[in-house]
C-alpha cells in the first residue's frame, strides 16, 4: 500500500462520469467513486488462518432524466469503461416509470467546507508484523488461566481508502481515511460445556488502539467469567443493558425514525415529532465532526453538509433522519443522512458502572443479544440474552439461556439511568443503560 491515498484519479473517473452522463442527455447525475486497500491476518491456534490482501476500486453512477432515475457501476475505471456504465445507466432510465420525489439534493444543502477531521491515519504494517501481532495477542489470552483451551483466532487488520462524491451541481467532495482493528476471541471449558466471548479494538490511528497484550487478556477475563453460568427464574426484574451492547438499543431508535420507515408508516414512532419518547434527562444528538471519530464526515452520501443537531431533547423527539427523498416524501427537509448517523451520542450521567450496579441493587446485566426480535412496527422486543445476575449492588454469577422482553416505548421511557462508561469503538456513543423492568423468561 502507498503512504499516501491519492484522490485525484478518482475525482478524473468522476468528471469522466459526469460529462458523459450530459453528453448522453441527463438532466442531472451524481457519481460515487472509492478505492481502497488493505491487509487482514487471523492466527489460530498459534498458526496462520487467514491472510488477505485486498485492493478495489469501484464506480457507481445515477443518472436522471426529469423524474426517472436510473444506476449502474463498474470496477473497471478506464474511460471506456465509465462511458460503457454511463450509457447503460442512460439505458435503463429511458424504460422507468417517473417518481415525483426523486432527484439529487437541493444545491444550496452542498457542503462548502470541508474541514480535516483526522481521519486518514495509515499504519505500516507488514504481513509479518501482522502475524506477529495476532500471535502475541492470541497468546495473551492463553497465558491467563489454563481454562482457555481453544481459540477463534486473533486478528489484525488495516485498511485505507479513498472516496469522491460529485454531481451534477458542481460540487465534488474527497475523502480519504483509515480503519484499524485487533481482536481476539477465546473459548473455556466447564461442566456444562464450552463458553466464548471476545475483545477487540478499532481506531482511526492505529496509535489509539489498545496494545495486542491487554486485549488478548480482556477477551480471556470475558470468557472466564462466563464460565458456570446457571439459569435465572422467569420473572419481572431491572436490565442493566451493557455499554457494548446499548448502541444497539439507540440503533432501534434509528431505525424507528428513518424516513423509509415513516413515509411508509411502518414505524411505533410515526407521528412522534415533539412528543416525549425518553425520560427528561436523556439528550440524544449528531456529532458529525469529531476528530478522528468513526462516524465523521462533513457532508452525507449525497454531497448535504452535515452539522451537529439535536434528535431527542430533554426526552423529546426533535427531528428524524432523513436524506433527501424520504424529506420529500414527508414534505419535509433532509437531515444530511444519506447513508445514516454521524456519531451519534447519549449523553451520559454521573454514575459510573459500578455505581449502577449499586443503584439498581438486583437484577441482570445483559452482555450479549441474540436474535432478530425487534419489530420496528409494533416496537415489539423479545431478544435471546446472557449476561449477569446481580444481587446487593454487585455481580454474582453468570447466566444464559434467557430471553428479555418488553416494547420499546416502555424500555425507552423506562429508563433510569446512562452511565459514563461510553462505549467509543462505532459509531454510536453511549454508556451502559439501566431499565426499570422488563420480563424475563428462564
Amino acid at each position: 500500500m502507498s503512504t499516501t491515498m491519492n484522490n485525484a484519479s478518482l475525482e478524473q473517473a468522476a468528471e469522466i462520469a459526469l460529462q458523459q452522463a450530459k453528453l448522453q442527455g441527463a438532466s442531472a447525475a451524481e457519481v460515487g467513486v472509492s478505492h481502497s486497500s488493505g491487509l487482514s491476518v487471523t492466527v489460530r491456534q498459534g498458526d496462520v488462518e487467514t491472510l488477505e490482501h485486498n485492493n478495489d476500486k469501484g464506480l457507481a453512477i445515477t443518472v436522471y432524466f426529469g423524474q426517472t432515475k436510473a444506476s449502474s457501476s463498474t470496477t473497471d475505471l478506464r474511460p471506456d469503461a465509465i462511458s460503457d456504465a454511463v450509457k447503460a445507466a442512460c439505458g435503463i432510465a429511458k424504460h422507468t416509470e417517473e417518481d415525483e420525489f426523486s432527484g439529487l439534493a437541493d444545491v444550496d444543502l452542498m457542503a462548502t467546507e470541508f474541514p480535516d477531521l483526522s481521519l486518514y491515519h495509515p499504519w505500516e504494517l507488514s504481513a509479518e508484523q501482522a502475524i506477529e501481532l495476532a500471535s502475541e495477542c492470541e497468546q495473551a489470552g492463553f497465558d491467563v488461566d489454563s481454562k482457555i483451551t481453544n481459540s477463534e483466532g486473533a486478528t489484525v487488520s488495516s485498511h485505507r481508502g479513498g472516496r469522491v462524491y460529485a454531481n451534477t451541481h458542481g460540487f465534488i467532495g474527497s475523502s480519504t481515511s483509515t480503519r484499524h482493528s485487533l481482536s481476539s476471541t477465546l473459548i473455556a471449558d466447564d461442566e456444562r460445556g464450552m463458553q466464548r466471548d471476545y475483545w477487540y479494538g478499532i481506531a482511526r490511528d492505529a496509535a489509539d488502539l489498545d496494545s495486542a497484550l491487554s486485549i488478548g487478556q480482556r477477551a480471556a477475563k470475558n470468557t472466564l467469567r462466563r464460565l458456570n453460568a446457571r439459569t435465572v427464574p422467569t420473572g419481572t426484574y431491572p436490565i442493566i443493558f451493557a455499554s457494548e451492547i446499548a448502541p444497539s438499543l439507540f440503533g432501534q431508535l434509528v431505525g424507528a425514525i428513518r424516513g423509509g420507515a415513516l413515509y411508509r408508516k411502518s414505524s411505533f414512532l410515526l407521528d412522534h415529532l415533539g412528543k416525549q419518547i425518553f425520560p427528561d434527562f436523556i439528550h440524544v444528538h449528531e456529532q458529525p465532526r469529531l476528530l478522528k471519530a468513526l462516524g465523521s464526515a462533513a457532508y452525507d452520501g449525497e454531497g448535504v453538509a452535515t452539522q451537529t443537531r439535536h434528535i431527542v431533547q430533554d426526552g423529546v423527539l426533535q427531528g428524524y433522519v432523513l436524506d433527501s427523498y424520504s424529506a420529500r416524501k414527508l414534505n419535509m427537509t433532509t437531515t444530511a443522512n444519506s447513508g445514516g448517523v454521524h456519531n451519534l451520542t447519549v449523553d451520559s450521567g454521573e454514575l459510573d458502572f459500578a455505581a449502577l450496579l449499586q443503584q439498581m441493587g438486583t437484577g441482570i446485566v445483559v452482555t450479549e443479544t441474540m436474535g432478530m426480535g425487534v419489530n420496528i412496527v409494533t416496537g415489539d422486543y423479545s431478544q435471546g440474552a446472557a449476561g449477569f445476575w446481580v444481587e446487593n449492588g454487585e455481580i454474582q454469577y453468570p447466566i444464559d439461556e434467557f430471553t428479555i422482553a418488553s416494547n420499546l416505548k416502555d424500555m425507552f421511557m423506562g429508563i433510569q439511568a446512562v452511565g459514563n462508561d461510553v462505549e467509543k469503538r462505532g459509531n454510536t456513543r453511549t454508556g451502559s443503560v439501566w431499565i426499570d423492568q422488563m420480563k424475563v423468561a428462564g
